[in-house]
């Protein structure tokens, strides 16, 4: 009975339970977190060899860090130390901009979010659909999807620190056949083959859009940064130590698969690792890779539905949706944000590869546009505010800092073909529609907005902290 007593205590009139009593997320599944955010293993890696040959691959994965990923790592650590709270990057865009760009950014991201997790279904059935060819097309791959979704996101209800948990098993489980793959290549390896390249025959936009889907999301993080313990603490250490492991889980297998066997770029597509297992190690290996391309594919559905689903929660805290996205379920999870984002899989699941890659990576472009403005407008506007973890560069290293990635974006960009242009421009749009469309429902009182009481005031944060460094000086 004092069990019960205790429990019923931790529980708010509507069911859900007291904030306070939601155990946070700590250090190593933060570290996995953020590796299925990114990441989740070599697996989709391939098509950049059948792009760009060995070479060209192998110096991507090794520039491309430099270019995009740690800057945005720093950036991600610096802005959510300063605002550890759900909603993230919505949050920065929104204090720097205003609010209506804070929405945009939110649209942006929650829906290039939704469309990178409508690949994971593809991708899981595209590794199994060779051991189960009915699952290839039709309505036995349609059900498939169906009931993967439902069953994923059945976990993202049941709590946060599962799904913490879970990916630091599905990690394990997903990169040790890799680092065996890895030992048993030594013999054969040849590091001649690891400089073939020929200039001419590049396909530019499936190389670009291909290290572009498999080393961002850095920031995506962030919007579930309240439900982290010590974020202030614990979102750097996470992101350095994940960024290491993305890289390594990167180049260590490409190193192998390229350097061991002879090259035929026609066949690195998707899902030709576990080929590669079969011909360094046997058939069992082959079986082990499958399986891990599997379970590594949920793990990114339920780290990118984690990250998405608490966006829609931070966002309804900040009066920016309506109060029924802030409600939590009797786990503590934000069950109405998990459920449009399910939906949102379910309905763009019927999309390829290349268009899902391609769409997100333009929708995601312009967030980061808007990210870097407020990053930068942040430093000038308040230079005072508290910053947990701040980079080491001032204000114009900062600029310098982001030039290169800006570039890349416009590059990206310009890369994107007629039809993923024309699509991303009317979801853009839609977000321009939108934000006013609620605006007028609030004053209408169709929906109940409101903010959150307990989030932390930029205004007096930094008030707070200039009169403690004057009081210190």
């Amino acid at each position: 009975m004092g069990e019960l007593h205790h429990a019923e205590n931790n529980l708010v009139n509507d069911g859900a339970p007291r904030l306070d009593s939601i155990q946070k997320v700590p250090l190593i599944p933060l570290v996995f977190l953020i590796f299925y955010e990114v990441s989740g293993g070599p697996f989709g890696i391939e098509d950049s060899v059948r792009a760009a040959g060995p070479l060209l691959t192998i110096l991507g994965f090794l520039v491309f860090p430099f270019i995009w990923s740690i800057p945005e790592a720093l950036i991600t650590a610096e802005m959510g130390t300063m605002f550890p709270e759900n909603g993230g990057y919505v949050v920065w865009v929104s204090s720097a901009l205003g609010p209506f760009w804070g929405f945009q950014q939110g649209w942006m991201k929650w829906l290039s979010g939704v469309i990178d997790n409508a690949l994971y279904p593809v991708l899981f059935l595209d590794y199994l659909k060779s051991g189960v060819p009915a699952l290839g097309s039709g309505v036995p791959r349609t059900l498939a999807v169906l009931i993967l979704t439902i069953a994923l996101t059945y976990l993202n209800y049941r709590g946060l620190t599962i799904v913490g948990w879970m990916a630091v098993f599905l990690g394990v489980f997903s990169v040790a056949p890799f680092i065996l793959m890895g030992l048993v290549a030594i013999p054969k390896l040849r590091p001649s083959r690891w400089l073939v390249v020929n200039v001419h025959n590049v396909d530019w936009n499936l190389c670009l859009n291909t290290l572009f889907w498999n080393l961002n999301y850095w920031d995506s993080i962030s919007t579930l940064a309240g439900e982290v313990d010590s974020p202030t603490r614990t979102l750097p250490k996470a992101l350095f130590y994940a960024l290491v492991l993305v890289v390594v889980s990167y180049l260590y297998p490409l190193l192998a698969g390229t350097g061991a066997i002879p090259l035929d770029r026609e066949l690195w597509t998707d899902g030709y690792f576990s080929d590669v297992a079969k011909i360094l190690a046997g058939v069992w290996l082959q079986w082990w890779v499958q399986g891990a391309s599997a379970l590594s594919n949920m793990g990114m559905f339920v780290a990118e539905m984690s990250s998405d689903s608490y966006q829609l929660l931070g966002m309804a805290e900040r009066g920016m949706l309506p109060e029924f996205f802030a409600k939590r379920s009797c786990y503590g999870t934000p069950f109405v944000g998990i459920l449009f984002s399910a939906s949102g899989v379910l309905l763009l699941s019927w999309m390829t590869f290349q268009e899902i890659v391609a769409a997100e990576n333009f929708l995601y472009c312009f967030g980061m546009i808007l990210e870097f403005t407020a990053f930068i407008k942040l430093r000038l506007s308040h230079p005072n505010a508290p910053r947990p973890y701040k980079i080491p560069l001032g204000t114009a290293g900062c600029i310098l800092m982001i030039i290169p990635p800006t570039v890349l974006i416009c590059v990206v960009l310009a890369f994107s073909t007629f039809k993923v242009m024309t699509v991303s421009m009317l979801a853009m749009l839609v977000g321009f529609v939108l934000q006013p469309c609620l605006n007028q429902a609030e004053k209408k009182r169709v929906w109940k907005f409101s903010t959150n009481s307990n989030l932390p005031d930029l205004r007096e944060a930094e008030h707070d902290n200039s009169t403690l460094e004057s009081l210190l000086a």
